[in-house]
């Protein structure tokens, strides 16, 4: 199944000369879904996966059924004061200011294996900060999912975080 045609892209968006990748067009047709689910999990079936980590917001569509699929637990991610219980966090750069990121002290324990899902790579610091996040909590980071990768930005400093780190994408755009 060629996923690419689920995928609309969005020129001008959120800024000029930006192209958005939305997949919401993916998202609402069952079969397309289910095979992106099917080909980010695929590489770790046999990982033994405890947990998968999504970002917020698109990380947590991906994620969650990455993580039936798996047979692991789903960990969101989320910004600061969204997460109820005591949390760790990191601030990023981004290309055009800083974020931060938080996840529940309790959501991983030290050596369970861990899987981080997003929609898409671009620049790297928002997987980078939730590798730091995860490892912060002991968690041992078995890979990284994309359905999407923007592969014009490889060279980028912040994707530097992601060498030494399995990453799996499904589709190079």
């Amino acid at each position: 199944m060629d996923l690419k045609q689920y995928i609309r892209t969005v020129p001008g968006f959120p800024k000029p000369g930006i192209n958005f990748f939305d997949i919401t067009t993916l998202l609402k047709e069952p079969e397309a879904l289910t095979h992106a689910v099917e080909r980010m999990a695929e590489p770790f079936l046999k990982s033994g996966i405890h947990r998968v980590v999504g970002m917020e917001a698109r990380g947590f569509i991906l994620g969650a059924p990455i993580a039936i699929h798996l047979g692991a637990g789903f960990v969101p991610v989320r910004k600061p004061g969204k997460l109820p219980a005591p949390t760790h966090q990191v601030s990023y750069q981004l290309e055009y200011g800083e974020d931060t990121l938080c996840i529940h002290q309790d959501a991983i324990q030290a050596g369970e294996k861990v899987l981080i899902v997003d929609d898409l790579l671009a620049t790297g610091g928002t997987v980078g900060a939730t590798i730091e996040l995860v490892r912060k909590l002991g968690g041992e980071v078995v890979g990284v999912a994309f359905l999407i990768d923007l592969v014009e930005l490889k060279d980028l400093p912040p994707r530097r975080k992601l060498d030494g780190v399995t990453t799996h994408v499904v589709l190079p755009m």
